[in-house]
């Protein structure tokens, strides 16, 4: 029953939702490179850049889930003049957020958190950013934004406090008081010692750690340690519920009147927790707003941010990919695969695009899958966050190969590919080359194996770059299919 009505909400319900999320908006700008010596100059390592991606941060990461979830947002904040404000804009329009509660101070300048990162380990955090005293014209303004998203339609809001300023007491107030005379669920995601500005939310989703700052004590990650001090915060401040993350624990739910909900987290290969708290609190609330049970909101939020703990840096989860993991968690591991048509799949190469994210493709017949092509595709995965593979029609490798050629279906061809787990997508294309499949898709990178040049590539235009990669040798299909013909004594061309 659980099941249908979750597969209900993200397939159905997720699109009609709107969502205000207000808070401390910045950039998150991330650089990633290899160690490979120690510098001369001084005992450090020396980090060679490869790629650098700039993505939503703070309160805009999770209205950067909501979209990826496919709901509505509107984003509100304070962002600065300068060039990152720009950057960051530019990201918050093509990750579809509405962005009309986005203020402008002037001389103000964007607060952004740059990482460094080596080899996929995080070796330092630059932050800029400095702690703002709110006017009333700017609070004026955020109260007003909100009345009109209540007008217009609003199922949550979400307060995402990172003590910069932009949440201050009177402000929070305000802004929970209009939400619930409108019976709008608020979840407010808080910082510092004092959550009397918080008092009326419907959820407050502290961490352990936020959890024993508030209380003054340190708290052990333990369910009777955790809901112990939800019971203390309960009896001084005025939430409905506290939900609280406790990372490889999962999450734990207490209502004003002792009620505990309490959700383990799925065992997942953890890289980078950046961001987790933030993909759970929107999962949650799209959840609740949709009027799902906390239980049901709290594994759909465990299923997310089990996605998000798998990547390096900030990553929104996308609806078809919390979708998938739910089933797949739900026991459904094998289903048909169903190929994608090439405007559903650059679509989705758009919303990667849009949050800073780099997709690679490449293209091949794959005809017996073996060790060359695994590693071939590994390396090319390497080369972005996202790979997509064009795979050529049973028609296209007949005119390619020969008419014995395919030995397998593209149908199998294809699920086979869509198995491992460095492709995201298979998209099908029956030309002789992936050029106007290219011009559909346009990713970021090209890769293509072989002797090639660039410059000899089919499609190379429609693409950033190109990268050429050799074959793994001493395997390919034709050595394949000659080793099994000896085997089983049968001539080539029998």
């Amino acid at each position: 029953m659980t099941g249908s009505y979750i597969d209900n909400f993200l397939n159905h319900q997720l699109r009609r939702l709107r969502i205000a999320v207000m808070g401390d908006v910045m950039l998150d700008r991330y650089v990633f490179g290899t160690v490979e010596r120690i510098s001369p100059e001084a005992p450090v390592p020396v980090n060679k850049v490869t790629r650098t991606r700039a993505v939503p941060g703070g309160a805009a990461n999770v209205a950067a889930n909501l979209a990826g979830l496919e709901c509505r947002v509107y984003l509100a904040g304070l962002i600065g003049d300068d060039e990152n404000g720009r950057v960051f804009r530019t990201l918050v329009q093509k990750a579809h957020i509405d962005d009309r509660g986005l203020w402008q101070r002037p001389h103000h300048a964007m607060t952004t958190k740059m990482r460094i990162l080596g080899d996929r380990q995080q070796m330092i955090r630059l932050d800029f950013e400095r702690t703002v005293t709110i006017t009333a014209a700017e609070e004026a303004f955020f109260l007003q934004w909100l009345q009109q998203r209540i007008a217009d339609g609003l199922d949550g809001l979400i307060l995402s406090d990172y003590a910069k300023g932009v949440l201050s007491p009177r402000l929070t107030q305000s802004l929970i008081k209009m939400a619930k005379a409108a019976h709008i669920v608020v979840l407010a995601d808080p910082k510092g010692t004092n959550w009397e500005k918080y008092n009326g939310a419907d959820f407050v989703t502290p961490n352990v750690k936020e959890t024993g700052i508030c209380l003054g004590t340190a708290v052990a990650n333990t369910q009777e340690a955790v809901y112990r001090a939800a019971k203390a915060i309960h009896e001084r401040y005025e939430f409905a519920h506290l939900l609280i993350t406790r990372s490889e624990k999962g999450l734990t739910v207490v209502r004003r009147d002792g009620k505990c909900w309490y959700s383990p987290a799925t065992a997942q290969e953890v890289f980078d927790v950046s961001g987790a708290g933030d993909t759970a609190a929107a999962s949650f609330m799209a959840a609740i707003g949709a009027k799902l049970s906390i239980r049901a909101g709290l594994q759909l939020a465990n299923t997310a941010a089990g996605i998000v703990v798998s990547k390096v840096g900030t990553h929104p989860v996308g609806r078809e990919d919390l979708l998938q993991l739910w089933r797949q968690r739900q026991g459904r591991r094998w289903h048909t695969y169903h190929t994608r048509s090439w405007q559903a799949v650059a679509k989705k190469i758009r919303q990667w695009q849009a949050v800073g994210e780099t997709v690679v493709f490449t293209n091949g017949c794959f005809d017996l899958l073996h060790r060359g092509h695994i590693r071939y595709l590994q390396q090319a995965a390497g080369q972005g966050d996202h790979l997509v593979v064009g795979l050529n029609a049973d028609s296209s490798v007949r005119r390619l190969k020969g008419d014995r050629r395919p030995l397998v279906s593209e149908e199998d061809r294809a699920i086979l590919l869509h198995a491992l787990s460095c492709v995201e997508e298979v998209v099908i294309f029956s030309e002789d080359t992936p050029e106007q499949l290219l011009a559909v898709l346009r990713p970021d990178i090209l890769v293509k194996g072989g002797d090639y040049t660039p410059e000899e590539v089919a499609g190379r235009s429609y693409v950033k770059e190109v990268k050429i990669m050799p074959f793994c040798e001493g395997y390919s299909t034709s050595a394949l299919v000659a080793k099994i013909c000896t085997v089983y004594g049968v001539k080539t061309g029998e």
